[in-house]
């Protein structure tokens, strides 16, 4: 998921970064080299100095963003000339809605398909994202950064992760996680010495954040009910985001992390924990085998929580890149890291509660 803007009031779509300001022109800028990013572009404030446009797609909570308005006084109205005053410009998307909405619901009919009709398919699925997820990641890294990640090790060492998960369980994960990190330090030896360390300690994040925690998803799969513990994964990772969207763009106030995503607020925070314990409390009780409604209550909680700051977290490993968006193979959403933000910290949570609730199955 993108940096958001968690129905703030407008002008909370913009990002104070005077720090960057000094940003030349870059890969990730040019739109040539580096197509599979979006930049935030630099706009002015009413101060003269230096913002990035916080802009997200829909129709999730972190995708609205505030609109920009200049020289607004008191009554959130802009001087025009012959004195008089121009409305302030309402929120809106700062993507292709249409677009967004369409991808996001042939993704979310190809996943259903895969899941409840055979299940090697939806691991393929997951192999599938995670492969390209590392491709995007480590492309950004190189563009951004110059930090040089072996994709190739990664990229074989993620899907066996993904296999090992699903069949031999956790043990499994662990074992494929251990021989992707040496091969990882065993081909990065082939190229100078020089940030040596640098690139092989992001080549070990890239191994984790990805395709590791990933592998919770297959596990949960592989439960005899596992088709549904994967679905109230996603259902409420999805109903999480889009509460704290309803909620915040209608009553967003407060920011939340103005210095990370400043779209996000506590409002929508608040949107978020409330749809995401109804719809667990629900699902618990009706999709789970031997669950409780009381269990679905706390695993709304925990889905809010993670889901908050995975996306959090990846905000902060775009601002740092200077990117808006990890890649474009998703028109209206970005790439798609942009779409697994909040669901890969999230499936370790939800494995780990669905496994002491109900067991392991």
């Amino acid at each position: 998921m993108n940096d958001s803007s968690r129905g703030s009031s407008p002008g909370a779509g913009y990002w104070r970064a005077p720090e960057q300001a000094h940003f030349s022109a870059g890969p990730g800028y040019d739109g040539g080299e580096a197509a599979q990013t979006r930049p935030m572009p630099p706009v002015p404030d009413a101060s003269g100095g230096p913002q990035f446009r916080d802009e997200s797609p829909v129709p999730s909570e972190r995708h609205a963003s505030a609109a920009p308005h200049s020289g607004a006084g008191a009554s959130g109205a802009s001087a025009v000339p012959g004195g008089r005053r121009a409305n302030r410009t309402k929120k809106k998307a700062g993507r292709n809605l249409p677009a967004a909405i369409g991808v996001g619901v042939g993704l979310g009919a190809v996943i259903i398909v895969a899941l409840f009709v055979v299940k090697a398919v939806f691991v393929g699925v997951v192999v599938l994202a995670v492969v390209v997820g590392l491709w995007e990641l480590t492309s950004r890294l190189s563009e951004r950064k110059g930090i040089r990640v072996p994709l190739v090790p990664l990229a074989v060492g993620g899907t066996a992760m993904v296999i090992a998960g699903y069949v031999r369980d956790a043990e499994g994960a662990w074992v494929a996680m251990a021989l992707t990190a040496l091969a990882v330090l065993v081909w990065r030896m082939t190229q100078p010495p020089e940030n040596y360390l640098r690139d092989v300690t992001a080549g070990l994040f890239a191994a984790f954040y990805v395709p590791f925690l990933a592998t919770f998803v297959v596990m949960m799969l592989a439960a005899h009910d596992g088709p549904w513990r994967v679905f109230v994964f996603l259902l409420l990772t999805v109903v999480s985001d889009t509460g704290a969207y309803a909620v915040g763009w209608r009553f967003g106030r407060h920011k939340l992390a103005p210095r990370i995503s400043p779209g996000k607020t506590r409002e929508g925070l608040v949107g978020a924990v409330t749809f995401a314990m109804a719809a667990g409390a629900l699902s618990m009780r009706f999709l789970i085998d031997g669950g409780q409604w009381w269990q679905g209550l706390l695993l709304g909680l925990a889905v809010a929580a993670s889901a908050t700051l995975g996306d959090l977290g990846e905000s902060m490993i775009k601002r740092d890149l200077g990117i808006k968006d990890m890649g474009t193979l998703l028109p209206g959403h970005g790439g798609i890291m942009d779409r697994l933000d909040s669901l890969l910290p999230t499936a370790p949570v939800v494995w780990l509660l669905l496994v002491v609730f109900v067991g392991a199955g």
